[in-house]
């Protein structure tokens, strides 16, 4: 059973990865966005981190939900709203219960990423976060471990397709050949998950 220290420790552990590959992921927006996707979530993330240390939410869905209302307070750009979305309507959907089943976070994640669709309005194939998501929660049935191989999956899924959705579908048929660096993000959230779980 995952209890809110489990939830907390993935965030911190979501804050780490972020921090680290923050220059990856400005150089994979440059070319097809604003330049500042590792910048903008390494500061989300950090504040997200300082906040659970300070303030000790007792269930899965209070930390889930105080990330999210974290990140849209001090992510600028498309990224705050959608990992805040992402976060808060997760941790909605994990209601009050102290703990819950990898079962439970696998509908609830479905719940999340179904209202990031709604909010951005991208599906599957768009070359955006989503391209990683989806098959993410699909896998995250299985294992941990095999959610985050799907998500790295479909993270470099993105590379080839041209986008449809944000900054980068100005870009047309530009767009192609890059990774897109929503995608590889919510790679690291996934990754960071299956850290946390051990696998």
């Amino acid at each position: 059973m995952l209890d809110a220290d489990f939830f907390r420790r993935w965030m911190t552990a979501t804050a780490a990865s972020v921090d680290r590959e923050a220059e990856r992921l400005t150089a994979l927006d440059s070319p097809i966005g604003d330049a500042d996707h590792g910048s903008n979530l390494q500061r989300g993330f950090r504040a997200v981190a300082a906040t659970l240390e300070k303030e000790a939410p007792q269930t899965p869905g209070t930390v889930l939900m105080l990330a999210g209302r974290q990140l849209i307070s001090t992510v600028g750009g498309a990224s705050g709203p959608l990992y805040g979305t992402l976060l808060r309507r997760t941790g909605k959907a994990l209601g009050d219960a102290a703990e819950v089943d990898a079962q439970e976070l696998t509908e609830a994640l479905r719940t999340g990423v179904d209202a990031v669709m709604q909010l951005g309005g991208a599906a599957p194939g768009d070359k955006t976060m989503i391209d990683t998501l989806v098959p993410a929660v699909d896998a995250l049935g299985e294992s941990f471990a095999a959610a985050r191989a799907a998500a790295e999956e479909g993270a470099l899924s993105t590379t080839p397709l041209q986008a449809r959705k944000g900054r980068a579908s100005y870009l047309g048929e530009r767009s192609i050949g890059h990774q897109d660096p929503g995608a590889t993000s919510s790679a690291l959230l996934i990754a960071a998950l299956a850290e946390t779980a051990g696998e």
